[in-house]
């Protein structure tokens, strides 16, 4: 099979394969291979492979100049619309701009008949009638069903026609909306894997993969998609930050970090080539900051952070970041936990977590009357969302209150709080990457049983803890005091061994590590 790929010359090639830059610029560019004849003049071709390419990535800016620059190449090639309306919908993100992807096929033609007319082959009328479907009239979730469909067909009547099943295992991916439906998951996956198996190199089919598998249970089968996919597609920042899906999955820090370094590299270089400012706040930046804590890089974690602070766009993200950092540093009384946000302007969400992560540190450091202050500014900003839409908000205002309890000596009722809480989080979706609640209710739960003298039970609560949370610093160190307490050496051993595994690039002087360390060499050779 011939494969188009795509690789630009360079000027600098240090930067080589860091760059992700719009055509115009000099810049090399390596994305993968796809094989994707159209009827297309071969000049625009090239261009339109390269849409392509970005847009398997999520690419979509990038993939949609590609896809102009083909257009204007050859007005009439009818597979150029079809991919710039394709870059308007995000089905990962149940994202979808009909405006836009009307107005780019517009320029095709003034009707579906008139598009329909301009291409040439039934397979390239059939994808453009699958995105007719995509953006038609009506509500979004059935027309996302229905245009899934029209990929399968057309998948069925193609099947040499790796593009075709690789959208269409995106399509199926899309339509969980939010809910991790698994079955469908691994339908996707399924697909992907047969495009995967015959073309090493498909960014695509290693991207949806990554997505069909990030999940604890699952995210082992994605480990192969996810290295795969370091090498396919070093240009996109989009896929090296992909890659780190599967890593928090399985509680592989080092990759975590080393991941998100390179999709902020990437990332900064396209800033740079479009003569914008590089940001330290953002998706990729909120994961690698969490990679840091998780390995015990304090520092460099509050560095990342403090940069943020200093963004005034970057607000929901500093957010997220501050409750992290000071619930995994437990450093309840310094900067971080007395910053605030400039302005009253944030969205709601965003003053809610700051909120969140402000009284829990008043709560750790006793000091309650702070403390109620901001439960109750916390608890207000909560009253404006509609209690179906609580979903994590929920699960954070459950921590709260079974940390209010515990810290007043409730103990009991602290438990059955955060047991409460536990169901609560349980009956939601599973969602991927950090934890969306600083602090994860069963992790909680354990640190609280511990407390009570319970440590048997919170063994198990650690436990059910790192199964959601693989490898997560704070619960294997909790796993590892509650085996110990309960005189489990090996189970105590294990924990801590894995705890200074994870932790072998800490900040040196941390407490936790001291703790470990002491511990094993007191039962070396006990195991």
């Amino acid at each position: 099979m011939r494969h188009h790929s795509l690789l630009r010359s360079v000027r600098d090639p240090i930067v080589a394969i860091l760059c992700v830059m719009p055509a115009p610029l000099a810049a090399q560019v390596t994305l993968g291979s796809i094989d994707f004849p159209t009827s297309g003049s071969a000049a625009a071709q090239e261009h339109f492979i390269e849409g392509v390419l970005f847009l398997h990535s999520f690419e979509y800016a990038t993939a949609a100049e590609a896809f102009r620059e083909a257009q204007q190449l050859d007005p009439d090639f009818a597979m150029a619309y079809w991919g710039e309306a394709m870059t308007y919908t995000h089905a990962v993100w149940s994202e979808k701009d009909v405006t836009a992807a009307r107005a780019a096929l517009g320029r095709l033609g003034a009707t579906r008949e008139a598009r329909a007319a301009k291409a040439p082959t039934d397979r390239e009328k059939g994808y453009l009638a699958a995105v007719e479907i995509l953006y038609g009239d009506g509500p979004k979730e059935p027309l996302d069903t229905l245009y899934s469909e029209a990929m399968g067909r057309l998948s069925d009547a193609h099947p040499d026609d790796l593009e075709a099943k690789a959208f269409y295992a995106l399509s199926l991916i899309g339509l969980s909306r939010g809910d991790r439906n698994i079955p469908t998951y691994m339908r996707a996956a399924a697909l992907a894997q047969e495009v995967f198996d015959q073309n090493r190199d498909h960014p695509g089919a290693a991207h949806y993969l990554i997505h069909s598998f990030d999940d604890p249970i699952h995210g082992p089968l994605g480990l192969t998609a996810a290295r795969a996919y370091t090498t396919i597609a070093p240009g996109a920042a989009h896929a090296q930050h992909m890659t780190s899906h599967i890593f928090v999955a399985v509680g592989m820090w080092n990759d975590v970090v080393a991941a998100n370094i390179t999709a902020t590299s990437v990332s900064a270089q396209a800033a740079a080539a479009r003569g914008t400012p590089r940001t330290y706040c953002g998706h990729y930046n909120e994961w690698l900051h969490y990679g840091y804590l998780q390995q015990g890089r304090y520092g460099d974690a509050e560095e990342l952070l403090g940069r943020c602070h200093q963004e005034t766009s970057g607000a929901a993200s500093y957010a997220f970041m501050r409750a992290a950092n000071l619930i995994d540093t437990q450093d309840w009384g310094g900067s971080v936990a007395a910053a605030t946000l400039a302005g009253n302007d944030a969205p709601a969400r965003t003053r809610i977590l700051m909120a969140f992560a402000t009284a829990y540190s008043a709560v750790q450091r006793g000091e309650m009357t702070d403390a109620e202050a901001r439960i109750a500014e916390f608890d207000a900003l909560l009253a404006d969302i509609p209690s179906e839409a609580l979903g994590q908000l929920a699960v954070a205002r459950g921590v709260l209150r079974g940390l209010v309890l515990h810290a007043n000596g409730h103990g009991e009722n602290a438990v059955a709080e955060l047991e409460r809480t536990v169901e609560i989080e349980s009956g939601l979706p599973f969602a991927f990457g950090p934890p969306r609640v600083a602090k994860p209710p069963r992790e909680l739960l354990g640190e609280v049983l511990l407390a009570e003298g319970r440590a048997e039970e919170a063994v198990s609560a650690f436990e059910l803890a790192l199964a959601r949370t693989p490898r997560r610093a704070r619960a294997m160190l909790g796993l590892a005091r509650a085996a110990a307490a309960t005189h489990r050496t090996d189970k105590a051993t294990t924990a801590y061994a894995d705890f200074l595994k994870a932790s072998h690039r800490a900040d040196a002087g941390l407490p936790e590590i001291a703790e470990a360390r002491e511990y094993l060499s007191a039962h070396a050779g006990t195991r």
